[in-house]
């Protein structure tokens, strides 16, 4: 009897083990590309559109439909350097721009003007 209540135990936890529901990681969001700009000293110390001041020393950026608070990862498609920042604004508006960075957003990724990145969610 003993043996067969070991044997059941046995099925149960294999049977279990089986079936189990698997874990699936969260597709993450597409990644976007297009040019990039940068806002900087005109702009410093005045709102943002979540409120806070502009602050063009700031690892922050401008989206047109990002959540404020998004962190991404924007990388110079011409040199390869990668910086992340956080969006808190709403922009760019002009056509054909997919982010504007800070001042130290596009230096770190060495952007002087515009330029050809990728951006990747995190």
């Amino acid at each position: 009897m003993i043996s067969n209540a070991r044997l059941m135990l046995l099925a149960i936890v294999a049977i279990t083990c089986s079936t189990g529901a698997h874990a699936e990681a969260a597709p993450s969001a597409p990644a976007q590309s297009g040019v990039a700009s940068w806002y900087g000293p005109g702009f410093h110390g005045r709102r943002t559109a979540n409120g806070e001041r502009f602050n063009t020393h700031a690892l922050t950026a401008a989206h047109r439909s990002l959540p404020f608070g998004t962190q991404v990862r924007v990388t110079n498609k011409s040199n390869g350097r990668s910086v992340v920042v956080r969006i808190n604004d709403r922009g760019p508006f002009v056509g054909g721009r997919v982010i504007d960075l800070s001042n130290a957003s596009a230096r770190a990724i060495g952007v002087s003007g515009v330029a050809k990145v990728s951006l990747a969610r995190l």
